[in-house]
């Protein structure tokens, strides 16, 4: 048994399953892709699943991971949209 993702016609992961590989090959009307990783709302790129963006101002490095526009400080912080900051929690 694995984890499969079904995704839409734009790529994005609307259902995960754990099915056998003789199942996923009779969804004839379903579009399943192998995942390790992701979940309902990520986006499949043909080779990785991405998660959805956070925040508007935050943006996609070339590991597929959202980075904001200033690294996290060590510790308990939130992300402020609004000023663009990390505020401590």
């Amino acid at each position: 048994m694995s984890n499969y993702a079904e995704l839409n016609d734009e790529n994005i992961v609307v259902n995960v399953i754990v099915a056998d590989a003789n199942f996923v090959a009779t969804q004839t009307d379903k579009n399943y892709v192998l995942c390790e990783v992701g979940g309902i709302g990520w986006t499949f790129n043909g080779t990785n699943f991405i998660a959805p963006q956070p925040y508007g101002s935050w943006t996609l490095d070339s590991d597929h991971n959202w980075q904001p526009p200033t690294p996290k400080p060590d510790g308990m912080y939130s992300w402020n949209e609004e000023e663009l900051v990390w505020v401590a929690i």
